[in-house]
């Protein structure tokens, strides 16, 4: 699923202004229902990408090395859930399985916390951050979750994040960042 960050299309844009106002980005965002996005796990803003940057020289990660650590991530989901024939990564995890495989220290506890309090996050969304910093640790293989991996996980609910209101606020112009070396 894609969507603009506001009805002009331009809030992440570095080319171009927004001239969208708050109320309006507000009314855009409220046609995504909540329960949708919670079963959303990641929600990513991918601004544009200035021609110089699209060709450049450098090469990125190569995609071979990218595999093989996708591939040592799903080995390491496919061990972990070998005794339940229906689940495959962490992806499937039910509540339950969430509370047991995905065990986090204090300090990413409190950083979970502030999350769910500062952005206001449903009980959904808690568990899919959960999932997603399993996953990211399986891709760092690392046996434990982390309070860098759960900040990463948080990262990646942009469009849950809120303004310590209510309202839903355009990527943007986001009020809350979480980085894990603050704790």
């Amino acid at each position: 699923m894609a969507t603009q960050g506001c009805p002009c299309g331009y809030s992440s844009d570095p080319r171009h202004e927004c001239t969208c106002n708050s109320v309006s980005i507000q009314k855009y965002m409220a046609k995504i229902s909540g329960p949708l996005l919670d079963r959303i796990d990641l929600h990513i803003e991918v601004p544009a990408i200035p021609f110089e940057e699209l060709s450049a020289k450098e090469d990125g990660e190569a995609s071979n090395i990218v595999r093989q650590r996708v591939q040592q991530a799903r080995n390491l989901q496919i061990k972990r859930f070998i005794k339940d024939a229906h689940i495959h990564s962490n992806a499937d995890m039910s509540p339950k399985m969430i509370r047991t495989i995905c065990l986090i220290d204090k300090t990413s506890a409190e950083l979970l916390r502030t999350a769910i309090t500062n952005l206001g996050l449903s009980a959904r969304a808690y568990d899919r951050i959960l999932k997603v910093s399993r996953t990211i640790a399986d891709l760092g293989g690392s046996d434990q979750i982390q309070a860098d991996h759960i900040s990463e996980a948080i990262q990646y609910r942009t469009l849950d994040r809120r303004c310590g209101c209510s309202e839903l606020v355009s990527p943007s112009s986001l009020c809350w960042s979480f980085d894990a070396t603050s704790f």
